[in-house]
């Protein structure tokens, strides 16, 4: 049996530094940043290509949307502008059209009484004053005559004239001769004429009636005016040959 070895009398201890597991612990953290730098890196020379073709798409999408908002803005500001214009100009359009209906009227109306002037005075007749051209008398149903008592002026044919008309029926009642006048023939006390106004010719119309026991034998036309007076005679038979008896 081997002799034991005596123990040794001193004992060798090593302490370990705090400063040095510190120095340890921050090479560790070091190293998870890097190793996460490196994944960062990694990742974004994998992904970065890709990423920044869609933030590309993505930033081209939106300015095309953009500009077709714009567009769009400006197509319905032109559309309501357009629809203004097209309203203002339908009614333009229909005013234009009411108007000229309306000359055409006048023109056609103005010809037909030229038409009618030539007819009534002739081309070849002298030329009047104011003048009683024609008396038509025409019996209704229920005895009341209806009257047109046609006016005429060639004498001055830039002239206006301008007056009353009257007429009173000549004839005879009860045997005698007899004159029923304009307020009688109205069955109303002051009466009032018939304004006429006309450059060349004009038509008045009107309705009377007659006593029942009168016998009718001429009308007596009188026309008041600022610048003439004028009285004319026709006979009944003769005023109511278009149709009256």
């Amino acid at each position: 049996m081997p002799p034991r070895r005596p123990f040794p009398r001193y004992r060798i201890v090593v302490e370990r530094s705090p400063g040095r597991a510190r120095f340890w612990l921050c090479l560790l953290a070091v190293a998870w940043v890097a190793s996460l730098a490196g994944a960062w890196i990694w990742a974004s020379q994998t992904a970065a290509p890709r990423l920044t073709a869609t933030v590309a798409l993505l930033d081209a999408a939106r300015d095309q949307i953009d500009g077709q908002a714009r567009q769009l803005r400006t197509l319905n500001q032109r559309e309501t502008t357009l629809g203004v214009s097209d309203r203002i100009s339908r009614n333009a359009n229909q005013e234009l059209q009411a108007s000229l209906a309306q000359r055409d009227e006048e023109i056609a109306g103005l010809r037909a009484d030229v038409a009618f002037y030539e007819r009534l005075v002739g081309a070849t007749a002298p030329r009047r004053g104011l003048n009683v051209h024609q008396a038509d008398f025409n019996l209704l149903p229920g005895g009341t005559w209806q009257y047109q008592i046609t006016l005429t002026q060639t004498l001055n044919r830039g002239a206006i004239s301008q007056g009353q008309m009257r007429f009173a029926v000549e004839g005879v009642r009860a045997g005698q001769l007899a004159t029923v006048a304009w307020d009688e023939l109205h069955q109303h006390q002051g009466s009032p004429g018939q304004t006429y106004s006309f450059r060349y010719f004009q038509q008045l119309d009107g309705s009377v009636m007659l006593p029942p026991d009168f016998t009718p034998q001429r009308v007596r036309v009188q026309l008041s005016g600022d610048d003439a007076a004028v009285e004319q005679a026709f006979d009944w038979k003769l005023a109511t040959s278009a149709g009256g008896k």
